[in-house]
């Protein structure tokens, strides 16, 4: 990500701050750099647009970790038969509630906190 510039200033989108506001969740949640890049890759490919765009819709998406296994859910049945059929403790994360939280405080002109919470679905992918 590369923000816009004028003169001196950096310009960032609401893709931009949305992208941000995750990757600071995944670091406050433990994840290390390179596991957050892995993360941000996975859901760059599963998207194929940027992820304020993506999840600007009805849906909500969930992102769910095993810590090796990455799953991206939009459907609340899925995100319960994962986290019931789970051998070891899920991170959740909504994607949807992160983007939600950094248009509010864009529109509010507040700052914003860390996001909380993220689950999704699209099957697992394993990330090394």
């Amino acid at each position: 990500m590369v923000p816009m510039r004028e003169g001196h200033r950096r310009l960032y989108s609401l893709s931009d701050l949305a992208e941000v506001a995750v990757i600071c969740e995944l670091r406050q949640r433990g994840f290390s750099l390179q596991r957050v890049r892995k993360v941000v890759k996975f859901l760059q490919q599963e998207f194929g647009k940027r992820l304020a765009e993506t999840v600007s819709g009805s849906s909500d998406y969930h992102l769910l970790t095993d810590g090796r296994t990455l799953y991206l859910e939009t459907s609340p049945r899925q995100i319960v038969d994962l986290l019931k059929n789970s051998r070891q403790p899920m991170l959740s994360i909504c994607l949807s509630d992160t983007v939600r939280r950094v248009r509010a405080s864009v529109r509010s002109g507040k700052k914003c906190n860390a996001p909380a919470g993220v689950e999704a679905s699209k099957g697992g992918r394993r990330i090394s």
